[in-house]
């Protein structure tokens, strides 16, 4: 490639993801910057900003990038679906919408660990500066960011029974489970605003396409990082049958997510030295870490029948009922088609004596089924409850299986292999069908279908979630921050060893955060833009 063909920029963002797209938006804030950003997927998908079109995308490889999971004894020889955004806006264009920070222990857990600048009021400002936020306590809550965040009221009396029943089993209602205290049963806060999506793409890059010292090219996939020596110059990347390479005068930042940016440094030289030179790849830096401490909320879905009629969206949005939805949402933008996925979810602890909740259930108002183009709505009318603990601890791997770029990385979950997450997750069932049993929902002539009422003993219910468990789709951790000696990133996410490269995504928390991971994706890119232009400063 001759050097005319060679762009030059002083930043390079590699993923216009969740936490990329906020990298991108503050590094070109000063028009001096000059910043690339690279997106391996299209730019946008029709369906991306109607909240419920995430059904639609769940199973599209349009706008997913399709990953599975390797089988495993807990999953009973099952793959597991690894969906993943392939747009701009990543993840947050076509996930459920959900909005959770996760709670203080979360981020305090992760200074303790030695990342000093990741406590809860070290990150509170970042949270605090991303996000526009109408209710709550200014303490903790931010009103004039980028994204903005909803909490639309418990008007439906399905979401006034499932309260009601909680706090007949001691489940107290919280008005702000991202404010002081997470404990308690919310109706969801939502990235959803007027009835649409607020995804990265919607809110972070649309406002910024035309500024001038901003390059965004879609469908471009990062093949390679460009290393001399122990310092990264660039990228290789392509668009289409069109090789092409990019140089950073300053830093490249990666932030193609707990799946790819393992897979990036891999395909570039630098990982485990032993796998990379059974792949025939150079190694240009061993480091252990790279593509370990994979975590995942494995989450089995309750499913309980509903006999009282008119009460769940199967009843209320199939055939006819599916029209009314949709002018409901086009003339008032809420309804099925404009609701977060998971309406109610309560944070609970699994016994007395604990500092802060260690279980999610969250329910959807509604049976479905999975079919190959993505879940239907079913016939027999009822709701969904997943259950799952908030902070597991057994740990999985994501690697390259092939030096070439498309060939999809190996994910390896093991699930359960940590004994107090199968704990936990028995606990989390148990205190579910506590709340479907309480008086406040017998009126509507509840039925459990599954685990169903014949399992009863902790390994029945553990051989149920083994058939038919999945994740919540939050992946983290494959290039853990840290100090020790499995760790890929240090508290500034500088990859360790090697100069003008820092990796900046979900992949870096040490531990999964409590609750859905977008909103923590998103706070670390605004974090790691502070810090990439703190240093250029002080350069």
């Amino acid at each position: 490639m001759h050097s005319s063909d060679i762009q030059v920029y002083d930043f390079i963002v590699v993923g216009a993801g969740s936490a990329g797209a906020a990298v991108a938006h503050r590094l070109s804030e000063n028009p001096r910057n000059r910043v690339l950003l690279l997106e391996a997927g299209r730019a946008s998908h029709p369906w991306s900003r109607i909240p419920a079109g995430a059904a639609k995308l769940i199973s599209n490889p349009a706008a997913n990038w399709l990953y599975t999971s390797e089988p495993d004894a807990n999953t009973n020889g099952r793959r597991i679906p690894v969906p993943r955004g392939r747009l701009l806006g990543g993840s947050s264009a076509i996930n459920g919408n959900a909005f959770v920070r996760g709670q203080r222990q979360d981020f305090d857990t992760w200074a303790q660990l030695g990342n000093r600048g990741w406590s809860y009021q070290d990150v509170l400002p970042f949270f605090k500066r991303m996000e526009s936020y109408e209710g709550g306590d200014e303490t903790h809550r931010g009103r004039s960011g980028p994204l903005r965040v909803t909490n639309p009221p418990p008007t439906d009396p399905l979401f006034k029974a499932l309260i009601k029943a909680a706090a007949e089993v001691g489940i107290p209602y919280n008005s702000d489970y991202n404010g002081e205290h997470q404990e308690g049963i919310a109706m969801s806060q939502a990235t959803i605003a007027n009835g649409r999506r607020m995804s990265t793409a919607h809110c972070y890059i649309d406002p910024i396409r035309k500024r001038r010292n901003l390059r965004i090219e879609t469908n471009a996939s990062t093949d390679a990082l460009l290393l001399e020596g122990k310092r990264c110059m660039g990228v290789r990347y392509r668009v289409g049958d069109s090789a092409r390479e990019a140089r950073a005068t300053r830093e490249v930042v990666v932030s193609a997510g707990a799946v790819n940016s393992p897979q990036l440094l891999e395909l570039s030289g630098i990982g485990q030295a032993d796998r990379l030179r059974g792949l025939g790849i150079e190694v240009r830096h061993a480091l252990p870490g790279v593509g370990e401490n994979l975590r995942d909320h494995y989450a089995p879905r309750t499913r309980w029948a509903i006999d009282a009629k008119g009460v769940t969206y199967n009843d209320r949005g199939r055939g006819l009922g599916l029209v009314r939805q949709a002018i409901q949402w086009a003339l008032r933008g809420d309804g099925m088609l404009g609701m977060v996925s998971a309406p109610v979810r309560a944070f609970v602890r699994s016994r007395e004596g604990l500092e802060a909740p260690d279980l999610l259930l969250g329910w959807v108002p509604m049976l479905t089924e999975m079919r190959p183009k993505g879940p239907v709505i079913s016939v027999e009318s009822g709701l969904t409850c997943y259950a799952h603990p908030m902070r597991p601890e057994s740990t999985g791997t994501i690697h390259i299986t092939s030096a070439d770029p498309r060939r999809a990385p190996e994910i390896r979950f093991n699930f359960l292999s940590a004994a107090i997450d199968a704990e936990l997750t028995v606990r989390a069932i148990r205190i579910a069908r506590e709340i479907m049993y309480a008086p406040a929902l017998a009126s509507m002539q509840v039925r459990e279908l599954g685990p169903g009422p014949e399992r009863t003993t902790d390994e029945e219910i553990l051989d149920w979630v083994r058939q038919v468990g999945e994740t919540t789709y939050h992946p983290v951790g494959t290039c853990k921050m840290g100090s020790d000696a499995m760790a890929v990133v240090d508290e500034r996410l500088r990859v360790r060893c090697i100069q003008g490269l820092r990796v900046a995504d979900a992949s870096i928390m040490p531990t999964l955060t409590s609750g859905n991971t977008n909103a923590p994706a998103i706070m670390i890119g605004e974090k790691a833009a502070a810090m990439v232009l703190e240093d250029a400063a002080a350069a």
